[in-house]
């Protein structure tokens, strides 16, 4: 049987040829462009390559790449810093600063769908959404006849959906938006061929703005079980929402600008800074991801670690962190700050909730409380003692940090910061005490495998 195929099997020297272009190819792409790697990452390319080049090759020149060019817009009119150190960072990292807006939190499905319509319906010029997936279902069916309307109103519609939600959706989803002068564009589209760029930096972003000037964002997708469930019973998805308006709006315009325009290569479109509101709270837009020149969110959250004081609460859907986050977290809590993390027992993504054990051992050996909820927690929030708060698109996980476009808002002011601890606090006191047990040879050896491609699940 063996000698059957065998004139399709390569040659020792054929195959030690392909080992060493694939890894030559590795080498000069990973140094050419001075690109930074998890060690996990880069050992699961290596040994692929060693062992597969036939696969390993075109599989790292299609999503191999975890670095764009990033494209810097102009800055925009500076406004004067709070002094905190986040602030200080986030600003030699070259986005927009934080400023005086608007901002009201939505807890509940409820009330996240009724500001979404809000937002929608307040539209006069232009209305941008950014979504990682749009539901075929009443609530996404929902959505799409709401933004056919405010196009047949002469409001300009525009919508981007990541390559991989676009496939679950029918072909003609969005022909009445389109037919009332909508445009949908499909951020790098899994099948087509002709789209350039590495196909695993999705787009995660869950933005829709107003006239520039007014934001929905957070955690949830445009879809049923993210706000009111699925209509079959099912409970909905525990998850976390705002809007806000003011320059916080008008820095996430200017993000969907170069996200659009980076679909088509077009030169995005200029979106001028709104003034401050004098009575509003500051919050500051932060994007992540591979366009941007540092791993803005790992690098706040690493710093937040050793800044923080007194606490720090955070919830997230899946948690396998990176070695730089999972350091800096034992640290915290080894010097005695307070680290609660809130995750779900069972998530929608069981590789995710296998892997995850190991990074949980050695961080509760180390003192940090998990709180394992009995139902599904879609939101991603993070509080850091009193005076520092997160929330938006970022799970903390490698590919939520590392590899996809995502999109958070920082909060400064007291009372937002205390909102978001609260709710994290009656999220975390509904699940039960994580108890790390000890892994048998067989798991433990499946886990260190799984967590070679970490990056990608």
């Amino acid at each position: 049987m063996l000698h059957s195929f065998a004139p399709w099997l390569p040659s020792i020297s054929e195959h030690f040829l392909a080992v060493a272009l694939a890894l030559l190819v590795y080498v000069l792409t990973t140094r050419g462009r001075r690109e930074q790697r998890a060690p996990t990452a880069a050992i699961a390319w290596v040994l692929g390559m060693l062992l597969m080049p036939y696969l390993a090759l075109p599989g790292y020149l299609m999503f191999g790449q975890r670095k764009l060019r990033p494209t810097v817009p102009p800055r925009p009119a500076r406004a004067a810093l709070p002094g905190h150190w986040a602030a200080e960072l986030l600003d030699s990292f070259g986005l927009a600063p934080p400023s005086r807006c608007a901002l009201r939190f939505h807890g509940d499905g409820e009330a996240a769908r009724e500001a979404l319509w809000t937002v929608i319906d307040a539209a006069e010029r232009r209305l941008d959404v950014c979504t990682f997936i749009i539901g075929s279902d009443p609530l996404g069916q929902a959505v799409v006849e709401r933004l056919t309307a405010r196009a047949r109103a002469g409001v300009q519609v525009r919508v981007l959906l990541d390559g991989f939600g676009a496939l679950q959706l029918p072909r003609r989803y969005f022909d009445a938006l389109r037919a009332a002068g909508g445009e949908v564009r499909v951020f790098r589209p899994l099948l087509r061929l002709r789209a350039g760029g590495p196909r695993n930096l999705r787009n995660h972003r869950k933005l829709t703005i107003a006239d520039d000037r007014w934001l929905w964002s957070g955690g949830r997708n445009l879809a049923g079980e993210y706000f009111t469930g699925k209509g079959d019973g099912e409970r909905p998805w525990v998850d976390l929402s705002f809007d806000v308006r003011g320059d916080a709006a008008a820095a996430a315009a200017r993000q969907f600008a170069q996200d659009w325009a980076s679909v088509d290569d077009e030169v995005p479109r200029t979106v001028p800074p709104i003034e401050d509101m004098t009575d509003g709270r500051l919050v500051q837009f932060l994007p992540s991801g591979p366009d941007q020149t540092e791993d803005t969110a790992q690098s706040l959250l690493i710093g937040a670690c050793f800044r923080a004081e007194h606490r720090i609460l955070a919830v997230s859907p899946y948690f396998v962190p990176g070695d730089g986050l999972r350091d800096a977290l034992r640290l915290a809590a080894r010097r005695g700050v307070q680290v609660t993390l809130a995750i779900p027992q069972q998530s929608n993504h069981r590789m995710a909730d296998f892997v995850r054990s190991r990074a949980m051992r050695d961080l509760a050996r180390a003192g940090v409380q998990f709180r394992m909820l009995p139902f599904m927690a879609h939101a991603k929030a993070v509080v850091v003692d009193d005076d520092l708060a997160l929330c938006g698109s970022i799970n903390l996980d490698l590919r939520s940090l590392l590899l996809n476009h995502e999109a958070a808002t920082v909060f400064y002011d007291p009372q937002d910061v205390a909102w978001l601890s609260e709710w994290v606090e009656a999220l975390a006191a509904a699940g039960q005490p994580y108890r790390p047990r000890r892994p048998g040879l067989a798991r433990d050896v499946a886990e260190g495998l799984l967590l070679t491609i970490a990056f990608q699940l």
